[in-house]
């Protein structure tokens, strides 16, 4: 088991966090993010910039390793971000923005939007390969996420937060000894699940699911193998869920027991978190320390502002 040492000089030094940062960011060093030019780029001195700024000679402008960021123009210091993205990314189910408030020493509101621009940093926009291939097996499952357990079929749904009348459906599908890519769908149906299945799965998997109605005819587009849960088997042979039931386990401890109750707008992130964790666990060799730069690399390129994330209520989402 490894652990987050918080004695780590980069969650204490501003000299030793900024380097940090800009070692994950830039490690062939530093290029403009304005128009991408790496030998017209300058170190600036003096005290009045301070340390971290550089300057382009092509177009002409400073920057900071922020720019482009999710930190760019935030006043929380590095060590804070940096400290707060390997506890998030060393915890299993997942650590509240109260839990940071209290460590972190920032206000409440303050360690909710920065959690919230973590898991934006962990999230992958757009995957680009398909899961499973020739002689591997992705198992595709759905659950359920908030509100009461009768209520899990209702269609309703309330605005703001999770709960109400009805739950909201999270689709899974997990490749065997690899990752997870898990997304929000509107419902339960071969319409809504097969069109995901077919792109984001490579044709020549073993797909492995329950006796589900919505599972039923996905033998035209991949060798599929089915348990029936509604006679109590749950394993033949290789055909079983039960890797994608485990990974549902503790995305239900997480939102249950640390985050309580999270708001619909915000459940792509909470979900990234959780994918991210699983992608990146100890089983595929991946230490917290490795997680957690990973976590910091996935930064570029993203912006999250505070309006956009708190149009629902600043205590939206714990």
């Amino acid at each position: 088991m490894t652990t987050v040492d918080v004695t780590n000089p980069i969650f204490t030094d501003p000299e030793k966090a900024r380097a940090h940062f800009e070692a994950i960011r830039w490690p062939d060093g530093p290029y403009c993010p304005y128009c991408g030019s790496f030998d017209r780029v300058v170190a600036l001195g003096g005290k009045s910039m301070g340390p971290g700024w550089y300057h382009c000679k092509d177009c002409r402008r400073k920057f900071t390793a922020a720019v482009g960021t999710i930190y760019e123009r935030s006043h929380i210091p590095m060590t804070k971000w940096l400290l707060a993205t390997h506890l998030m990314c060393a915890s299993k189910k997942g650590m509240s923005a109260h839990q940071l408030h209290r460590m972190l020493g920032l206000p409440y509101k303050t360690a909710w939007f920065m959690a919230h621009r973590i898991r934006e940093g962990m999230r992958v926009l757009k995957p680009t390969t398909p899961l499973g291939g020739e002689g591997k097996t992705v198992e595709a499952d759905e659950t359920y996420i908030g509100g009461k357990e009768k209520n899990k079929h209702a269609r309703k749904r309330t605005k703001g937060n999770i709960g109400g009348t009805g739950k909201e459906i999270v689709f899974a599908l997990v490749e065997r000894n690899g990752t997870v890519r898990s997304q929000e769908v509107p419902e339960v149906s071969a319409k809504t699940l097969r069109p995901i299945l077919v792109a984001q799965v490579d044709a020549k998997t073993f797909l492995m699911t329950d006796d589900a109605g919505q599972y039923r005819h996905m033998n035209r587009d991949f060798a599929h193998q089915v348990v029936n849960h509604g006679i109590g088997e749950y394993v033949r042979g290789p055909a079983h869920t039960n890797t994608i039931e485990s990974y549902f386990a503790i995305l239900k401890r997480g939102i249950t027991g640390t985050y309580h109750h999270v708001s619909q707008q915000h459940l792509k992130r909470y979900l990234a978190e959780f994918d991210f964790r699983y992608n990146e666990r100890l089983t595929l060799e991946v230490t917290d320390a490795e997680r957690a730069n990973k976590a910091v690399a996935g930064v570029v390129g993203k912006r999250v502002t505070y309006q956009g994330t708190n149009r629902t209520g600043s205590k939206a989402a714990h």
